[in-house]
């Protein structure tokens, strides 16, 4: 089994990478915008400072202050914090660009989340584009509500932190919204995408590369949906489907078979009974920990799914009768999982997702009186062998589910199907073991995108770009990239 400093290990190391919960490299951190009021407010005391670029302007390129960043020329853009009132509030968004300032192309790279900043990440991302050579420069953000003017949400940090799936409470989410105030109907991907334009004519880009990862393709997708003649190429990494996901999450279970199986199968590897038989074995007699345990296998599959096998073990004691094991998999993991809102902010997570998601319920408008009783309808109409090893427990009361179940309603944002139909030249990235995005949404994608071409990397994991970790991979992007 494995210690208690080795599992604490395990997922600590989940949160160093894009499109879940990521720690910022040393000494880039900076404080968090702790939003008292409305982000009206926030957005009026920005405006106030000396130097601060007035509404929809941009400040130009200069050397990052950062002492991490010396190596990269920054910026700020100032955007509406409201896009149907252009002279309204405004927000400032943190711009990097790296590479060569004459470089005859352009890439956008697109963190996840929602939440996750971008300027931060440029040491730890950059090197996996080094195939590029001196052709692009390459042009990094932190979307509106993240990095150093995160929205910032207290409570719900603290129960969620860098957690994709962690449960929030009713009051935690209820303290967020009151904080963020009415303008927390701006912070859907819409908003975002109408920030992407305005940034590439700030920048003087004709047409640009776009390169997500996990909500970051969310983003790219819809990006090139609504502006197709400026976007050159897209790379989608981890991909999140641009049709939405619903919330029961209903896609993610079987995976989990799959992929528990794989890893366990795999040379050298060996598991202590089936996992997936003890999963299933435990929920049926402690329902509740469907949610939970989502939440813990998720994310320990993000970073690395082989450490994946440091679970077999506690579920075939807890299938026994023994659930501390388990139990102490899930307090560590709780632990490890903590972030602040600088470096993966709640509160943007809930406004966006909240605005962009598929629930039982309907739209970001539906009554909140409602909702309960739809979402009940709901997954009582789920098989149970549809959902194994998990249940319908956790299909009703995973972490996204109950957020947006919680978050007051709000204008709807979503975008058409017809709308969002990508064509142009687009790579697909899927790690064959990712539990976070399944390779059954990139398969998907490929599906749904004309001409699309789809990568699967055996035995990785989520983000295969990022950290060099599959160096034959990003040479082909550099390929496409560079055609």
């Amino acid at each position: 089994m494995a210690t208690r400093s080795r599992l604490a290990a395990v997922v600590v190391g989940l949160l160093a990478l894009l499109g879940c919960s990521g720690s910022a490299p040393p000494g880039t951190a900076s404080p968090t915008t702790s939003l008292s009021s409305s982000t009206a407010a926030a957005a009026s005391a920005d405006a106030a400072r000396p130097g601060a670029p007035q509404p929809g302007t941009w400040s130009g390129l200069a050397g990052c202050v950062d002492p991490a960043l010396r190596a990269y020329r920054c910026g700020v853009l100032r955007v509406p914090v409201d896009r149907s009132r252009p002279r309204g509030p405004s927000l400032e968004l943190d711009v990097l660009v790296a590479g060569r300032a004459d470089a005859s192309r352009t890439m956008l790279m697109l963190t996840g989340g929602p939440g996750q900043p971008g300027p931060v990440f440029a040491p730890r991302v950059l090197p996996a584009f080094a195939g590029l050579g001196g052709d692009y420069r390459v042009v990094m953000l932190d979307q509106r509500g993240t990095g150093a003017r995160a929205l910032s949400c207290p409570q719900l940090q603290d129960e969620r932190g860098g957690a994709d799936l962690g449960i929030p409470s009713r009051a935690a989410l209820r303290e967020c919204a009151r904080l963020i105030g009415p303008d927390r109907e701006h912070y859907a991907t819409t908003d975002t995408v109408a920030d992407l334009e305005s940034l590439r004519r700030a920048l003087g880009v004709d047409r640009w590369a776009v390169n997500g990862v996990s909500y970051g393709t969310y983003v790219g997708q819809r990006y090139a949906a609504a502006h197709p003649d400026r976007v050159s190429a897209l790379v989608l990494d981890s991909v999140v489907p641009v049709e939405g996901v619903s919330a029961t999450l209903a896609d993610i279970y079987p995976e989990f078979t799959r992929v528990m199986r794989a890893v366990c199968a795999s040379p050298g590897r060996r598991c202590a009974g089936d996992p997936p038989a003890d999963l299933a074995t435990v929920l049926a007699r402690r329902p509740s920990y469907g949610p939970q345990l989502l939440n813990v296998v998720t994310a320990m599959s993000y970073a690395d799914p082989t450490r994946l096998l440091d679970l077999p073990e506690r579920l075939r004691s807890a299938a026994a009768g023994d659930l501390g094991p388990l139990d102490e998999a899930i307090r560590l993991s709780r632990g490890a999982l903590a972030a602040p809102a600088t470096q993966y902010s709640q509160g943007v997570q809930a406004a966006t997702l909240c605005a962009d998601s598929v629930f039982p319920w309907g739209g970001a408008q539906s009554p909140e009186q409602v909702r309960d009783r739809r979402a009940d309808h709901a997954v009582q109409g789920l098989a149970p062998a549809s959902l194994f090893p998990f249940n319908r427990e956790t299909a009703r009361s995973n972490g996204e589910m109950l957020l947006c179940e919680y978050w007051p309603r709000v204008t709807d944002k979503t975008v058409p199907a017809s709308a969002q139909q990508v064509r142009v030249p687009t790579l697909i990235l899927a790690g064959e073991l990712d539990l976070g995005t399944p390779l059954v949404w990139a398969r998907g994608a490929q599906q749904r995108i004309p001409g699309s071409r789809l990568i699967v990397v055996p035995g990785a994991g989520h983000s295969v770009q990022v950290g060099n970790r599959h160096p034959s991979v990003n040479a082909q992007v550099a390929r496409f990239l560079l055609r």
